[in-house]
């Protein structure tokens, strides 16, 4: 190949590369953004009046319980008690426990929510020890925030249906109780002195993550970009090493 071939071989091979990283740079910038509007979404959501029980009863589709994800609610009801579990490997304020989880059977509807109460310390000594809850009888009033089902963690083999598990499915668990649950849940807000944490981590997009993988990429442009005009452009010619010999008379 000689050198104007070549030169435009990398010229172009150059050019498709920097196209090819601005494009992805770009399109993580409006992943950013999207994720932004379903944030501004969220607070906006969170800024409406509470919802009641009411409002939940007619909960039928996935479109619908969307509809009210985030926004704040007062739901009052009695406690399936019975019913608690306890979601195991779950950190709060960097402190490994359990998440509670007990169903609520709404006044005003006699529709059940699934309630994630709050947060306590395991024990670590047996593992199979139960906390101490205090569970008021009778109807009890909740604030909090309507929130899809958080996320599952590894979970090998059968789940568990015990006391003590890994997870919870809002389907499977409502069959098995024999109590359809609504298909959103409430995450309890407040302190009711029952000796449960309730710093819920706070909604995360990601977003940063997709400046981040912008940045990246930017980045790896200006770099072929670079790259490409200091050895196409400025290479400083190579000089020929001469022999000796061919000095000596």
């Amino acid at each position: 190949m000689n050198a104007r071939m070549r030169f435009w071989v990398v010229t172009v091979g150059a050019v498709l590369a920097i196209v090819v990283t601005l494009s992805l740079g770009l399109w993580q910038l409006s992943r950013a953004a999207q994720k932004n509007a379903i944030k501004a979404s969220i607070l906006a959501q969170s800024d409406q009046v509470e919802l009641g029980g009411t409002a939940l009863s007619a909960l039928g589709t996935k479109a619908d319980a969307e509809k009210i994800l985030y926004r704040n609610a007062s739901l009052t009801g009695h406690w399936l008690s019975g019913q608690t579990i306890f979601l195991d490997n779950r950190q709060m304020n960097d402190k490994v426990g359990f998440y509670v989880v007990t169903p609520l059977q709404l006044q005003d509807s006699g529709k059940t929510i699934l309630v994630y109460r709050g947060w306590v310390m395991r024990n670590f000594l047996n593992r199979t020890a139960l906390p101490t809850l205090a569970t008021p009888a009778g109807i009890v009033t909740l604030h909090g925030r309507i929130a899809p089902q958080p996320g599952k963690l590894y979970e090998p083999g059968t789940p568990s249906q015990t006391a003590i598990r890994q997870n919870v499915e809002l389907e499977s668990f409502g069959a098995e109780i024999k109590t359809p649950l609504l298909p959103v849940v409430l995450m309890q807000a407040g302190n009711d002195q029952d000796g449960l944490q309730r710093d819920w981590p706070p909604i995360n997009l990601g977003v940063e993550k997709h400046y981040g993988y912008a940045a990246q990429w930017f980045g790896i442009a200006a770099l072929i970009a670079f790259l490409y005009v200091r050895f196409q452009w400025f290479q400083p010619p190579i000089r020929r090493t001469e022999d000796p010999a061919s000095h000596v008379s």
